[in-house]
């Protein structure tokens, strides 16, 4: 991130007007956007997540017990079962 001087960037009444409020500290603006992306959005990983749960419970509805997901998967029965009630 870069830093810039206030006086620099801002015309002189707002900068006077945000010294009412701020001196000497460090101010992040924002950018203007509509919202922000969930977790995981801009990367794929939700979506990555959202299809793994799938398949497990795919996997599970054609027979597959816990423990087999639990191997394939590297996670706890206890992450497999909660996948598996929350895609019912």
């Amino acid at each position: 991130m870069i830093y810039k001087n206030g006086r620099d960037v801002l015309p002189p009444s707002l900068l006077k007007e945000l010294q009412k409020y701020v001196q000497g500290e460090l101010v992040y603006i924002p950018k203007p956007s509509d919202r922000r992306a969930s977790w995981g959005e801009v990367s794929g990983t939700r979506k990555l997540l959202a299809e793994r749960n799938e398949e497990i419970y795919r996997f599970f509805t054609s027979g597959w017990t816990i423990m087999d997901l639990e191997k394939k998967y590297h996670l706890s029965g206890e992450s497999i079962r909660k996948i598996i009630v929350k895609t019912r």
